[in-house]
């Protein structure tokens, strides 16, 4: 099984969602459902990306990473490609 870190970009704020699956079009889904509490006032969402992993713990580790990059040159940098 492979695990996924995503990024969610609000089409109403343009605000970003960082977040963690085994199912990225599943969980695109459920946040532009109205699903999950923490986005549902933001919905539509689009995927801006998404990075795969072998393990669980690489991708939380990963997550966590890009978390703490939100709003700076690096995430920047990341959303753009870079």
């Amino acid at each position: 099984m492979l695990y996924y870190v995503y990024v969610l970009q609000s089409l109403k704020d343009h605000r970003y969602y960082i977040g963690f699956t085994t199912d990225v079009e599943a969980r695109l889904r459920f946040h532009n459902a109205g699903l999950q509490r923490s986005t549902r006032d933001r919905i539509p969402f689009r995927l801006v990306l998404y990075e795969s992993f072998a393990t669980k713990e690489e991708a939380l580790k990963r997550e966590k990473q890009i978390k703490s990059w939100k709003g700076g040159a690096a995430f920047k940098q990341l959303i753009a490609g870079k």
